[in-house]
């Protein structure tokens, strides 16, 4: 692909003795660059100004998950037992950067934790413990195993549909808290069969973007969950680069 796109990742980050480190799990960039985006990782910066610059100068942007959670008294909780969470610094940013991805528009895939920062920073809001807060829940996560999968259904007519088709697929599942009220610049593409929230997406026809629970860049993955990536980097230059689309579609024509 020429003038490939190039696509913002945020990394994970762990404050430790002697040395804090920041790291990311291959997948998220082996999938872009398999799917024709060169990955740019994001460390935890500290201005917005610095920032913004990047986000400028990329062509789109991956909100990652992460093993740990929101800190649920930032969003108006008691902690739960089970939540874990995250450093502080790396929360900080991951709100900083989802906000910055909304208000500039940048093509956005999020995914696991991602999709629940952006939801929060558009307005929405989370169930800090599924298990506990939806009735009749499934398992959304296994806690000694890694690869437990689970049916979702997906919305007619949205970009999970034109991924995967209509109908229920099957898709990997880790995850404890979950997007209770959806912001109003969403509309849901996916849920499981107890009603959670597994996929979203922007209803701006500006802003590309494409929330999903699962992760489709995990090794539990389905090899058509790469599909997703396939789909975020078409949207990405269909968003920042128009007239290849418009080009390509004069001469199909």
């Amino acid at each position: 692909m020429p003038n490939k796109p190039l696509i913002a990742i945020n990394a994970d980050y762990r404050p430790s003795k002697p040395v804090s480190f920041s790291w990311l799990p291959t997948g998220y960039y082996d999938s872009v660059s398999q799917c024709g985006g060169i990955p740019v990782l994001l460390p935890p910066l500290a201005e917005d100004d610095d920032l913004r610059k990047i986000l400028e100068n990329v062509d789109g942007l991956v909100l990652t998950g992460c093993k740990l959670d929101l800190d649920p008294v930032r969003l108006g909780f008691d902690p739960h037992p089970a939540t874990r969470p995250m450093p502080t610094r790396r929360e900080d940013f991951d709100r900083r950067l989802a906000r910055l991805a909304y208000e500039m528009k940048v093509p956005t895939l999020a995914i696991g934790l991602g999709m629940q920062v952006l939801n929060v920073v558009c307005g929405g809001s989370l169930f800090q413990h599924v298990q506990e807060d939806v009735m009749k829940s499934l398992c959304h996560r296994d806690g000694v195993e890694n690869c437990l999968r689970h049916v979702i259904e997906i919305v007619p007519g949205t970009k999970m549909d034109s991924i995967y088709g209509e109908g229920e697929i099957r898709i990997n599942s880790d995850h404890h808290m979950a997007i209770d009220m959806l912001a109003s610049t969403f509309r849901v593409s996916a849920t499981a069969m107890d009603g959670v929230i597994e996929a979203y997406e922007s209803i701006d026809e500006h802003w590309w973007c494409l929330g999903t629970q699962f992760h489709p860049e995990s090794e539990s993955a389905s090899a058509l969950d790469m599909q997703v990536f396939e789909a975020f980097i078409e949207g990405v230059l269909e968003q920042t680069r128009p007239e290849i689309f418009s080009f390509e579609a004069r001469h199909a024509a």
